[in-house]
């Protein structure tokens, strides 16, 4: 091997790699701003997605937080009609009760008056005949009386 050889440079290529150094640092910095402001939009996309992920499960929390309320005052309405309807409908059911009695206890009391008059028209026709027999009794011994006097 032989050694290496020293070559002299002249100022100009020397300045012309001193340049292309410099290039290369300002090219290295540039990129490395840049990859910086990507990394940092990058970071803030992240952050601001995170920010309405976050958004949104609240709203979602919320809204589910609402139907599930509405959910449970329905229920409760519900209750309350049934409950109102069942009071109505015993309400109703005891007065339809106290007509049946009532119409029970006129109809008995109906009878019970039919069955008296009934019974005083069979009295009365009873009474009348036995008059009549009587009165039937007594013209006849006239009769006879008459006849056997005459």
């Amino acid at each position: 091997m032989e050694p290496p050889t020293l070559t002299t440079a002249t100022q100009d290529e020397v300045h012309a790699w001193l340049t292309e150094i410099r290039d290369l640092k300002n090219g290295v910095a540039a990129l490395r701003d840049a990859l910086e402001v990507e990394q940092d939009d990058k970071k803030k996309s992240v952050q601001e997605a995170i920010a309405a992920a976050a958004s949104e499960i609240a709203q979602l929390k919320a809204t589910a937080s609402a139907l599930r309320d509405a959910l449970e005052q329905a229920r409760i309405d519900k209750d309350k009609s049934v409950r109102e309807a069942v009071v109505a409908a015993n309400h109703e059911i005891g007065h339809l009760k106290s007509t049946a009695s009532a119409l029970r206890d006129a109809l008995e009391a109906g009878r019970n008056e039919k069955e008296q008059s009934v019974q005083a028209a069979v009295r009365t026709a009873h009474d009348e005949i036995q008059q009549l027999r009587t009165t039937v009794a007594a013209l006849r011994e006239s009769l006879e009386t008459s006849r056997a006097g005459n």
